[in-house]
Parts: structure tokens; sequence; C-alpha cells
């Protein structure tokens, strides 16, 4: 895993320098943006990785004329997956508590601090409400992968069954699909119009494809499942026919078993 200060982090610690300072940071911003790359780098992760941080901050920008607080929302970003362990459930709480302590840190005002512990805790459920313009933005650009092209979304759900490889495989497909049918149940997965009319159509799309997938392998796999249970039985059977029986040898003593 490169470190935090390699070229291939330079362009994300440049810019979260200029975003603490544009903020009134009253610290020097590059310490604290070093060991959120570090965080950011951390080897359990597989999506939620820089390259995920850099996207989201793209989508971020292509989608700030619709923010109130573009700069919070970028903040948010930095710090909406920096505390990340797929085992466990208080990640975003424990982004948000980061999130308050590096930026009360440097010296921000504490109205735009506890914002973007706010939009940190919305990605537990990317759910905003009407006229959270900030939170729109947010969850629109973290959600913006699951309107790629089809090649790039397989890479993400790839990606994202890697960082749950501890969790069994039937138990991951029916959570997945559990997952896949909220998200489609969705009237509208993206709130901001140009995220809605970029990604909304390809996102349904690929979440459909996706669950199509998980149902044929499940169905497959309850299928071998249920073939393997018949000829155990059939075996069973056989085997309880006399011709049979005797031809496995003398019975046991009594009483030996």
């Amino acid at each position: 895993m490169p470190e935090a200060d390699a070229p291939a982090t330079e362009d994300l610690l440049a810019a979260w320098t200029a975003l603490l300072r544009r903020c009134g940071s009253a610290t020097d911003p590059e310490p604290a943006g070093r060991e959120l790359l570090r965080r950011w780098s951390e080897p359990q992760r597989r999506y939620h990785t820089v390259d995920h941080l850099r996207a989201v901050l793209g989508h971020v920008d292509t989608l700030a004329e619709h923010a109130d607080d573009p700069d919070a929302v970028r903040l948010a970003a930095w710090f909406h997956d920096a505390v990340y362990r797929p085992d466990r459930s208080e990640n975003e709480e424990r982004s948000a508590a980061l999130a308050v302590r590096a930026l009360d840190g440097s010296g921000l005002p504490a109205a735009r601090v506890a914002e973007v512990a706010r939009l940190v805790r919305l990605t537990v459920t990317h759910h905003p409400e009407p006229g959270d313009r900030d939170g729109e933005v947010l969850c629109d650009a973290d959600l913006a992968v699951l309107g790629g092209g089809p090649e790039a979304y397989a890479a993400y759900a790839a990606a994202v069954r890697e960082e749950y490889a501890f969790v069994p495989e039937p138990d991951f497909r029916a959570g997945r699909a559990a997952v896949l049918r909220q998200l489609l149940a969705l009237p509208a997965l993206y709130r901001t119009t140009t995220a809605h009319r970029r990604f909304d159509g390809p996102a349904r799309a690929n979440l459909a494809a996706e669950l199509a997938e998980l149902t044929e392998l499940t169905e497959l796999t309850e299928h071998t499942e249920l073939t393997d249970l018949t000829d155990l039985t059939d075996l069973t059977e056989h085997t309880e026919r006399p011709e049979l029986t005797e031809l496995a040898g003398p019975e046991a003593p009594a009483g030996s078993g």
C-alpha cells in the first residue's frame, strides 16, 4: 500500500490543504491531511479507498452549484469513510467524531464543524430531507458509482464483496440482494437534477442486473443442494432394501453399536 505522501495522493493532499486554508484553518493542514490519507489507504479497504475519495470529491465539484456550502460538503466527503471497518456498524458515527476532533483542532467555526458532522452521519441512510441541498450533493456524489458503466459497476461490486470476504457467500448474497431491492424501490436514487439525469437510468440497470445475477446464483445453489439431498435420500432408501443390505457383509454383533 503506497505511503500517504506518495505521488498517487499528492493531488489529494494539495486539495485538502487548499480546502482547509480556504475554510480558515488556524493550523498547518498538512499533518491532518496525511493522517486522513493514511486512513483511506488501510489494508482492509478494497472499494473504500483513496480512489473512492477522489471520485466523490470530483462528483462534489460537479454538483457544487447545487450546494449551500460546497466546502462543508467537501470536508464531509473527506471524513465520510475515514473510519472504515467492514465488520462494524458504527463507522459513520466514528467518522463524524473524528471530523469534529480534527476540525475543532484546526480552529474552524463551530457551525461549520457541526454541519460537516451532520453530513457524515447522513451517509448512514443517504436520505436527505427535502431542501437539504448540502446533503443531496454529498449523497448523490457518494452513490454516483451506482451509475457507472457496466465494467466499472462490476469492479465496484467485486471490491465490495472483497471487503466482506468474512461473510459466508449465502449470507452475503441475501444481504446484498435486500439492499439492491431497497434501492430499486426508491422513487429517486438521486436528488440533484444533474445527478438524476446522468446516473439514475444506468444505476437502475446496474442494480437490476446484479440482483438478477444474485437471484440466479441463489436459485442454482438451492437447486444443487436439493439435488444432493434427493440423491442422499435415494441412497438411504436403497441401502434399506434387503438385497442391498446383504451385499454390505454380515451383520454386526448385537450390542456392538
